[in-house]
C-alpha cells in the first residue's frame, strides 16, 4: 500500500518498490554515505606545494580579460598570462574558449555584474516554478528555496565573475529547469552556450542526450546531439585544426602552398618549441585562421560525397 507523500505532490519513485529492492537501495545509500565520509581523511596539501604557484586562477583570468579589454588578441593574452603564472600551455584545452573573456573585455564591469545577476535570478525563478510543482506544502517549498539560495551563494560573488564555471554552472542549472517532456529546444540552446563557455558542460549534454535516446525521445536526442556537434566544431576551431583542413580544401595553387607552409611550421613547433617559445606561432598567425572560411563548403561537400550511394558503371564499347 502506497502512503500519501509527506511534502511532495506525488509519491517518490521508491514508493512502490518491493521490499527486497528497497533494502538493496538502502544498502547502496548507506555505502555511498560511508564512502563520502572518506573525504574527511584526505590530508591537506603541504605548505610548499600550496604556494608553489604565486598566481591564483582569479588573477590569471582577470589578467586575460584586462588584456583583451585593452585590445590584445585573446590567444596572445592567454598565453602570456599562462606563462606568467607558470601554467602549462599544452594541451590546447588549457586555453579556455575565448567567448567569455572577449565579452567581458568589451563590457564595463558593472554591465557584466548585472548580466550575472540577471542570469542567477532567471535560474532561481525557473527552479522556483519547478519546485512549486513538486512540493505540496509551503514549509517544504520554503525549505527547498532556502537550499537553492544556499547553493547559489557562490554564483553572485563579484570577485568570482571571471570564472568560467560560474557562468556555465548557472546555464546548466537553467537548462535543467527549463527542460520538460516535449519542450527541449530552450534547454538545448542554453546548454550549448554553457559548453561554449566551459568545455566540461559537454558532460551534462552527453547525459541529456543519452537519457532522451533511452526514453525514446528521438527528436530531443537529436537536438542534444546536434548541440554536441556544434560544440565539437567550435572546439576544433579553438585547437585550429579546422583551419588547416579549410586551407587544404581550397582548390587553388595559393592554398596548396599556404597549407604546406603551415603544416611545415606546425611540425617544427610541435617537435622543437618550448613553453617559453610559444611566439614561434606568430610566424603563421596573420593568415592562418582564414582557412576556417573554407570549412563550411568543405564539410558540406564531404558529407554529400560520403552519403552518395550511386553506383558508377563503366562500359567498354568496341568498334
Amino acid at each position: 500500500m502506497t502512503r500519501s507523500p509527506l511534502w511532495l505532490t506525488h509519491p517518490s519513485r521508491f514508493a512502490a518498490l518491493p521490499a527486497a529492492q528497497a533494502r538493496i537501495v538502502l544498502g547502496v545509500l548507506a555505502a555511498l554515505l560511508l564512502a563520502s565520509l572518506t573525504v574527511l581523511g584526505v590530508p591537506a596539501p603541504a605548505p610548499d606545494t600550496a604556494s608553489a604557484n604565486p598566481q591564483t586562477d582569479i588573477v590569471l583570468y582577470e589578467g586575460i580579460v584586462s588584456a583583451v579589454a585593452h585590445g590584445e588578441d585573446y590567444y596572445r593574452a592567454a598565453a602570456d598570462a599562462l606563462r606568467a603564472g607558470s601554467y602549462p600551455l599544452r594541451p590546447f584545452l588549457t586555453f579556455r574558449l575565448p567567448g567569455l573573456a572577449v565579452v567581458q573585455g568589451a563590457l564595463p564591469l558593472a554591465v557584466t555584474l548585472a548580466l550575472l545577476c540577471m542570469l542567477a535570478f532567471a535560474t532561481a525563478y525557473a527552479w522556483y516554478h519547478r519546485l512549486r510543482e513538486a512540493v505540496a506544502r509551503v514549509p517544504a517549498l520554503l525549505a527547498a528555496l532556502f537550499l537553492l539560495a544556499a547553493g547559489m551563494l557562490a554564483f553572485v560573488q563579484p570577485e568570482l565573475i571571471v570564472f568560467h564555471e560560474i557562468w556555465a554552472g548557472l546555464l546548466v542549472a537553467l537548462s535543467l529547469a527549463l527542460r520538460r517532456p516535449g519542450r527541449w529546444v530552450e534547454a538545448v540552446t542554453i546548454a550549448l552556450i554553457a559548453m561554449l563557455i566551459r568545455e566540461t558542460a559537454a558532460l551534462y549534454v552527453l547525459v541529456m542526450a543519452a537519457l532522451a535516446f533511452a526514453e525514446g525521445q528521438r527528436r530531443e536526442a537529436a537536438g542534444w546531439t546536434a548541440a554536441l556537434g556544434v560544440f565539437a566544431l567550435v572546439l576544433a576551431a579553438h585547437a585550429v585544426a579546422l583551419a588547416l583542413f579549410g586551407w587544404a580544401s581550397w582548390r587553388d595553387p595559393l592554398a596548396l602552398r599556404t597549407a604546406a607552409t603551415f603544416c611545415a611550421y606546425a611540425v617544427v613547433i610541435s617537435l622543437f618549441a618550448r613553453l617559453d617559445t610559444f611566439y614561434w606561432g606568430l610566424m603563421i598567425a596573420p593568415a592562418f585562421l582564414i582557412g576556417l572560411a573554407f570549412v563550411p563548403d568543405a564539410l558540406r561537400d564531404l558529407v554529400t560525397r560520403a552519403l552518395d550511394r550511386r553506383s558508377v558503371r563503366v562500359q567498354r564499347i568496341e568498334r
